[in-house]
């Protein structure tokens, strides 16, 4: 029987034990001491990790697969992908590569790597301290600054003129390392592949809605997203630069971007699952379940022949106005809808809701299913309009 070392599980990686229940893999999971006890029942083997930090993730998974020699090891989230990775180099099974992982964890490094390449993106600056770059982005606004390592839009903003940058280095003068970015219009996509030793298994192209400025948190996602003859072939090869760039060996990569007029410009890219319950509305679009595919190629078993899309997908991440939620309505309805999968809100009556600067405040989640993207935006527009938290 094959080992999985699976590095992090929380509660949206639990299909990856399922998957690996289903494939009769034997399942060795690092994660926290907080999440552990949940899992007690799901898996055969915990190692506990000690700690928040690629550092501790590591030691977790190094001690892990000295008890057990591994024959696959997954990353689940951003905090892991660095662990993963040098336990599949040290072991030498299929991964990323390090240099995808080390790109993968730092923001800035992807600038410099994707700069030297020659590929698309916006002009940076990695300031040591926020106020080290004022002069340079008073000459390019408006600017975005984020961390050099994060998920979710935590601690992305605009800032948009020099008194707005004045007030960002009071406000985040602490923080050590940041990047500074122009910025840059257009559409934003993402676009998530399957790969396996250098080549494309299968590709897909994701269309977002955030809430735009200052903070662009991710509210919508649509699969299967449509562009024209030009704009597919531009972000194809966009895709194969980046794979090239990063060294990328095996495994899934989430390359977000954005098309500008001048062409595509990356945003960031990561190798490992992507959020927003990206990869149901993948597995939904295109027959597959995509987090069993991600452990066949760790495990180097075969693959079934790439598939094509069969419908289109959605997801709606709803949120609210900051306060107390005096009422949540429409949830009984929008479960009723021939188009939606799933619905849920994380809120009730009572609870406070904060002013929305990351994915973790939104107020709960929508995934729909249609069999094609006109029916698809029409069970999409009345979902908006029927599920509503209200907040005094």
């Amino acid at each position: 029987m094959q080992r999985l070392l699976l590095i992090g599980v929380g509660l949206t990686g639990r299909p990856y034990v399922a998957a690996a229940r289903r494939l009769g893999v034997r399942l060795h999971v690092v994660e926290t001491e907080a999440n552990a006890a949940a899992l007690a029942d799901l898996v055969d083997e915990i190692t506990v990790c000690r700690g928040m930090s690629d550092e501790a993730w590591y030691e977790a998974a190094s001690d892990a697969a000295r008890t057990a020699r591994p024959d696959g090891v997954v990353a689940f989230s951003e905090p892991h992908v660095l662990a993963a990775a040098l336990v599949a180099d040290e072991l030498g099974l299929p991964g990323p590569s390090l240099k995808s992982a080390v790109l993968s964890r730092n923001k800035a490094l992807q600038r410099a790597r994707f700069a030297a390449a020659g590929i698309g993106q916006p002009e940076f600056l990695v300031a040591e301290r926020l106020a080290d770059a004022r002069d340079w982005a008073a000459e390019r606004m408006p600017v975005v600054v984020k961390p050099l390592s994060s998920a979710g839009s935590a601690g992305v903003e605009l800032v948009a003129d020099p008194a707005a940058y004045d007030e960002a280095v009071e406000r985040r003068g602490g923080e050590g390392k940041l990047l500074v970015e122009r910025a840059v219009t257009g559409p934003e996509y993402s676009w998530e592949a399957l790969v396996r030793e250098g080549k494309v298994w299968c590709a897909n192209l994701t269309a977002k809605e955030t809430t735009g400025p200052p903070y662009f948190v991710e509210t919508a996602h649509r699969t299967v997203a449509e562009v024209d003859g030009e704009a597919r072939d531009r972000v194809a090869e966009l895709g194969a630069a980046v794979l090239d760039a990063m060294g990328m060996d095996t495994g899934i990569v989430h390359l977000e971007f954005r098309l500008t007029p001048g062409g595509p410009a990356v945003m960031e890219v990561a190798v490992r699952t992507p959020g927003d319950r990206l990869m149901d509305l993948l597995g939904m679009a295109y027959g597959i379940d995509w987090y069993e595919t991600v452990i066949r190629m760790a495990l180097g078993r075969e693959l079934p022949p790439p598939p094509t899309a069969l419908c289109r997908t959605a997801s709606y991440l709803p949120s609210a106005h900051p306060g107390t939620v005096a009422e949540v309505q429409g949830l009984a309805e929008v479960l009723a809808h021939p188009a939606v999968v799933e619905a849920e809100v994380n809120v009730a009556p009572g609870d406070a809701v904060a002013p929305l600067r990351s994915s973790a405040g939104r107020v709960g989640q929508v995934l729909l299913k249609a069999s094609d993207a006109k029916t698809l935006e029409a069970a999409l527009d009345e979902v908006r309009g029927t599920l509503r938290v209200t907040t005094r």
